[in-house]
């Protein structure tokens, strides 16, 4: 309850106020969360609203400054985030965000109903995506190390509209991430004292039966994670490094323990549903691979970003990787896919064989995973939230560091607040399936931002390079979306692969051959620019073609929701922050990318990524 109240009760008017003072109580006034000019009086809302097509024009050929993003915008939050993360915390940071209910339930799910034993090549094809998405990341959170990871790296290279949808699509992934493994730990906390999965669970006759297994153990668990994560990052990263530790032991033990019961025999038929089925399971398993993410929103507070972020991204990647598909050779050896257990697959797996007393370390182990993803989950969730708020694209409150803890206490609570509500009532299915559409889509972009900042850079590329650029950028989507169309509309066809795959090749070939880079990075940077990114759009976009068309439904109300929120208020409160400046040559340097102002801005970059 304190931890509550701490979070309501500090703050200031601003870094640069001179005189002000601390806010004693609450601390929830309108200038708390709607501070900008056009919410000072109806009048002005009303004229703000006049004003929206220009103002929206503004803002989609707006482009924040990486300077901008890692002095101005981070100051924002009137307290430093504390530096004091190495590699070694990142490497375990990814394991514990990653290794969850991902592998420990959707496992289970995908082998019985989806892929069969072929669930091994479904996690290979997703962490191969993953890890095309992870290289593009790296460069950015090398280069731009802020809690906003890919929001940040949007605003900068794509700008502040493509940024907003991007943001409020993280922000879904996160809830429904974190709402997803809540309910997975009740299920295996279940089976942990010898319940059925769905025992603790209670089940409301009135609601929808997708809305209808009430799940307050969830709630509980979120709650705890909460408070972990509000008292400190270093705290949290330790809990998590002895958590992970114990949780790969666990690991090690179900692959040696299962495989003393393998039998090649369950693995036939190897593709009972076709290839079609490993690449829908390929989809809804890269749940098992969100939370990486997480870690590059840490980059703001790691000691060496140049050295420590490609090493615990990339590493932990790897890590994560291996253990998934071993993992998933392992059950479906124990065990023939049809009698796989759908909700706690692998501690029912070590019942089926006769070795009933390691369902409970196995129960235990996955408890352990779970617990270290939502606390990983909870810190990256609230570190995004922050920086987004500090743009104003969403209230500023969320965007205060509390000055003794150091961490994001506003955003933690209100994230987790909602984490909790959606996990209290909605089905796994339901919550894998719309979470691979946010991040997917999330992931594309970040590969297209990529592309745009190695190859364009305002007022120094010229016009008929640019115009190649968008031509290269948009045969690459539309091939790439044609590709996973065909893929979703046509299950026996192949004639249409003959036209789309080539195109995406040869867009591929002219943007290496007839695009010169504008950019080369200064620290650490993709390799196999633009073919890698360019592969990271195309199978990003495949896997969106074997989702089900109710979770589109689903993708596309949350997307009119944000739009309407974004035309009412993130664009006008945006807009007045942006332009918020006493000298008009800065904010046209800052708001434009101004070419002259490059060099100031690589210094200035380069400084505090080396600090």
């Amino acid at each position: 309850m304190n931890l509550l109240h701490m979070s309501f009760s500090y703050g200031g008017d601003g870094e640069g106020g001179g005189g002000a003072t601390k806010r004693r109580g609450c601390a929830c006034s309108k200038e708390d969360f709607l501070p900008e000019d056009s919410f000072r009086n109806w009048g002005s809302y009303v004229a703000a609203l006049g004003e929206t097509g220009p103002r929206l024009k503004d803002r989609l050929f707006t482009r924040s400054l990486e300077a901008t993003e890692m002095n101005e915008v981070r100051a924002r939050s009137q307290h430093e985030m504390k530096r004091n993360l190495s590699w070694w915390d990142l490497i375990w940071f990814g394991i514990g965000a990653v290794i969850g209910a991902g592998i420990f339930v959707l496992t289970g799910l995908q082998a019985n109903q989806v892929s069969g034993p072929a669930v091994v090549l479904s996690f290979v094809v997703s962490g191969v995506s993953a890890m095309l998405s992870v290289f593009c990341y790296t460069e950015f959170a090398v280069e731009i190390p802020v809690a906003g990871g890919s929001f940040a790296y949007l605003r900068v290279e794509l700008g502040d509209f493509m940024a907003f949808i991007a943001a409020g699509n993280i922000l879904l992934e996160y809830v429904i991430g974190g709402a997803a493994v809540a309910r997975s730990w009740t299920s295996y906390f279940a089976t942990l004292l010898n319940h059925e999965p769905e025992d603790f669970r209670i089940h409301a006759t009135s609601l929808s039966p997708d809305y209808s297994h009430l799940d307050p153990i969830s709630v509980v668990v979120i709650a705890v994670v909460c408070t972990l994560a509000v008292l400190s990052t270093k705290g949290t990263s330790r809990f998590n490094f002895v958590a992970s530790i114990i949780h790969v032991i666990v690991i090690v033990f179900i692959i040696v323990a299962g495989l003393t019961k393998a039998d090649t025999r369950n693995f036939t038929p190897f593709t009972p549903f076709g290839v079609r089925g490993i690449f829908k399971s390929s989809a809804v398993l890269f749940f098992a691979y969100v939370g990486f993410d997480a870690v590059s929103t840490m980059a703001e507070e790691t000691k060496n970003p140049a050295k420590d972020i490609p090493i615990g991204l990339v590493g932990a990647m790897s890590i994560t990787t291996l253990a998934y598909c071993l993992m998933a050779a392992t059950l479906c050896l124990m065990q023939p896919f049809q009698n796989i257990d759908q909700d706690a697959p692998f501690s029912k797996a070590f019942e089926a064989v006769g070795l009933g007393w390691a369902k409970y370390i196995v129960a235990f182990g996955a408890l352990k995973g779970m617990t270290t993803v939502l606390l990983v989950s909870a810190v990256g969730q609230a570190r995004y939230l922050t920086h987004i708020a500090r743009t104003h694209m969403v209230p500023p409150w969320f965007a205060k560091v509390h000055p003794r803890t150091g961490t994001p206490i506003n955003a933690t609570v209100v994230m987790l607040v909602a984490t909790a509500i959606i996990g209290f009532f909605t089905d796994l299915g339901i919550l894998s399936n719309l979470l691979s559409i946010s991040t997917l889509f999330i992931f594309m972009l970040v590969a297209v931002a990529l592309l745009v900042r190695r190859y364009y850079v305002s007022g120094e590329t010229s016009d008929s390079d640019r115009n190649r650029l968008v031509t290269c950028l948009g045969l690459i989507l539309g091939s790439s979306i044609a590709t996973a169309l065909y893929w979703a509309l046509d299950e026996k066809g192949w004639v249409g692969y003959v036209v789309t795959v080539p195109i995406w090749f040869f867009s591929t070939l002219a943007l290496h051959r007839f695009v010169p880079m504008a950019r080369q990075p200064r620290l650490w940077g993709v390799p196999m620019v633009p073919w890698l990114p360019s592969a990271s759009i195309a199978i990003n976009i495949f896997l969106l073609g074997s989702i089900d068309a109710k979770s589109f439904m689903r993708f596309g109300v949350w997307t009119v929701l944000l739009l309407v929120y974004y035309f009412t208020i993130g664009l006008h409160a945006s807009y007045d922050t942006a332009k918020e400046s006493t000298d008009p040559t800065a904010l046209k340097k800052v708001e434009e990318g101004d070419s002259k102002g490059d060099s100031t801005v690589s210094e200035t970059t380069a400084k505090a990524v080396n600090e």
